[in-house]
């Protein structure tokens, strides 16, 4: 018998992501131009991007936020030591709107998109913030 106290089938991981936006020539030239993600495609109302090997939507919206929300939820992207140190250089010169500075490990730079939405772009990985929690743990902390 199963033990339906756990899925059938757990998640496998991400499958995409998908913004809102108010006006999509300008995130897609924000999202191709700047962020440098690779078009897939791209129609009246949307697009697809890729991220690496993730894959982010652009839809067209109406009802699409004009402000940052004022909650910490936000979109975290991979980016490579040059990479980080290319966009750190952009936010310096101010083209980019920062809605937070870095106070964890790993070097992180958090910015808007056009639209609001809260991005991070971040140099290490999952494993070197667990390691870095092993040293300096949160309150009441456990590590599965």
């Amino acid at each position: 018998m199963p033990d339906l106290n756990k899925p059938v089938a757990a998640v496998t991981g991400l499958n995409h992501l998908t913004l809102s936006v108010s006006d999509l020539e300008r995130s897609f030239h924000f999202y191709v131009e700047v962020l440098g993600l690779k078009p897939l495609a791209r129609w009246k109302n949307g697009a697809y991007l890729l991220a690496g090997h993730n894959w982010i939507c652009l839809s067209l919206d109406k009802e699409c936020r004009t402000n940052p929300l004022a909650e910490y939820t936000h979109s975290a992207f991979s980016v490579a030591r040059e990479g980080f140190e290319f966009f750190s250089q952009k936010a310096a010169t101010g083209e980019f709107q920062l809605w937070k500075i870095n106070q964890s490990e790993g070097d992180s730079l958090y910015l808007l998109d056009p639209d609001g939405h809260k991005l991070e772009l971040h140099v290490r990985d999952w494993q070197s913030r667990l390691k870095n929690l092993r040293a300096k743990a949160y309150e009441g902390l456990i590590l599965f």
